[in-house]
């Protein structure tokens, strides 16, 4: 999330904002602290111009 952030020049603040979060999670998200939820993952992924997928693992 840091470099993505970093490579749009955007701020933590920034991310906060456009994500409709707080700057306290969008910093313990970058720590390795935070523990969000999937819906806040979704917008900061939003912001970050990033997708989420998920797949079914496949079983041998």
């Amino acid at each position: 999330m840091k470099s993505r952030r970093k490579t749009l020049k955007l701020s933590q603040q920034d991310i906060a904002e456009m994500a409709g979060i707080s700057l306290a999670t969008v910093k313990d998200i970058e720590r390795g602290k935070g523990n969000p939820s999937l819906a806040t993952v979704g917008k900061i992924l939003e912001v970050l111009g990033l997708e989420m997928e998920f797949n079914v693992r496949q079983t041998i």
